[in-house]
């Protein structure tokens, strides 16, 4: 489009589908406006929605790009949009987000982290008091004693202050304005060309539910906010913050010198498997069973095979069981998790009560290797099961480790010297323990 100025963003022939009176309908014909007196490219709006009423706006601007999102994460999602175009695109996308007061509150934090970055996202939060879509119930901006239908006698608590919010999180420009103001246009394009993170809260009226339960007219609402004590007009217009890209860029660049190469794992081992192998591995936490997961994958690779990895432990980290479902390959592996285990490591009590737990006879085969600690006591009947001493020999803590030197010795799926490897990176010498032949190979 040659001339942005001259035309609308919107859809040509769009009718507002909003209840008669609905402030949306201001909004939206306001952006509208604010958009042509920026004369911006439509190709470099980023129109973000959120659930509610006002997400009915995607269907009314077609010339510009539209995002709708799920309640309350339109802010999380316009952050995302707005740093990979400032970072890595034409760094010229101006990301606008509409969302209700029932999507800001649930959302908020969204917006408290895209104000602290000071990312360049204008917020236009349409507040007419309640959830509109949903029925008319309370929300967190609802003002104390206002009738809704979760409220029928008034809200018994006081309205939260959005924009207070939004300045406690170092937002630069922030303002609040009526759905009827004359000067909204200007107010809503100085927060669209402010460079970083801006929020322009909207009072407006709810037709359907607010203004037939309530004595409130249009002029009504700038007061009703004064008696909440909230700010009306721009409140803030503060350009001291650098827009998070230039940030990013400036530090970035300042510590490119402290930053550690990525570290890469070069094949320097052979191997010999023909097809994946699948391996569990469980034991207690806090003995080492998903750190031996990861030096068996890191081993692997350092032969050239592919591996993952999938990890599973109760909330509470230091107590209960650990396991790792691992799986080692010659060719990629387009998934987590083991189906049918060639291996079943099995190191405490802990680990044995998990794996029965989670059926682990069901995702065996008739050819699975059980290796398990000589203390545990379980069901062997037509399984293949070897005992050893692994805590007796190795400690509690190695003894995931003893388990998994064990198998790659005897059953050689790649060359035991890169466990090894990594064995005496870990431990010192590949010695002690792991010294003797206790293994009986």
């Amino acid at each position: 489009m040659n001339t942005p100025e001259l035309c609308t963003y919107m859809t040509q022939g769009a009718v507002m589908p909003f209840c008669k009176g609905c402030g949306h309908s201001n909004i939206l014909n306001k952006l509208n406006d604010a958009l042509g007196k920026l004369a911006l490219d439509p190709h470099d709006v980023c129109l973000v929605t959120d659930i509610g009423c006002i997400g009915l706006a995607d269907a009314l601007f077609d010339k510009v790009h539209t995002v709708h999102t799920t309640h309350g994460r339109s802010t999380g999602f316009a952050t995302g949009i707005a740093v990979a175009d400032k970072v890595l695109a034409s760094s010229k996308l101006k990301t606008i987000v509409l969302i209700g007061d029932g999507g800001s509150m649930i959302g908020l934090l969204h917006i408290v982290n895209a104000a602290l970055m000071n990312v360049d996202v204008t917020v236009i939060v349409a507040n007419n008091f309640l959830f509109g879509m949903t029925g008319g119930q309370t929300s967190s901006l609802t003002p104390e004693h206002f009738n809704t239908i979760t409220s029928p006698f008034g809200s018994m608590n006081p309205s939260l202050d959005i924009c207070k919010i939004a300045d406690a999180s170092k937002a630069g420009f922030i303002a609040r304005k009526t759905a009827t103001d004359k000067d909204l246009t200007d107010v809503i394009s100085q927060a669209i060309a402010f460079d970083g993170f801006s929020i322009v809260e909207v009072l407006e009226l709810c037709t359907e539910h607010g203004t037939k339960r309530n004595e409130l007219k249009g002029n009504m609402l700038a007061q009703k906010a004064e008696e909440e004590g909230h700010d009306i007009g721009v409140i803030k217009n503060n350009t001291s913050r650098p827009e998070f890209s230039d940030k990013y860029e400036t530090d970035v660049n300042s510590h490119k010198g402290d930053i550690k190469p990525l570290k890469f794992i070069n094949p320097e081992f052979n191997h010999n498997l023909k097809k994946p192998n699948e391996i569990v591995l469980s034991g207690s936490a806090g003995e080492r069973v998903q750190s031996t997961a990861a030096m068996l994958c890191e081993a692997a690779l350092i032969c050239g095979l592919e591996v993952t990895q999938k990890n599973d432990n109760p909330v509470t980290q230091g107590s209960g069981f650990s396991l790792s479902e691992v799986i080692i390959s010659p060719e990629e592996i387009n998934y987590t998790g083991v189906a049918s285990a060639d291996y079943v490591v099995i190191v405490s009590e802990n680990g044995l009560k998990e794996m029965k737990s989670q059926d682990i006879y069901n995702r065996i085969n008739d050819k699975t290797v059980f290796v398990i600690d000589e203390s545990l006591t379980m069901h062997k009947e037509g399984l293949n099961v070897i005992q050893l001493p692994l805590r007796k020999l190795c400690g509690g803590d190695k003894a995931a480790v003893g388990a998994i030197d064990y198998i790659i010795r005897k059953f050689e799926p790649f060359q035991h010297e890169a466990f090894k490897k990594l064995l005496e990176k870990r431990f010192g010498e590949y010695g002690g323990v792991f010294k003797k032949d206790y293994y009986g190979l």
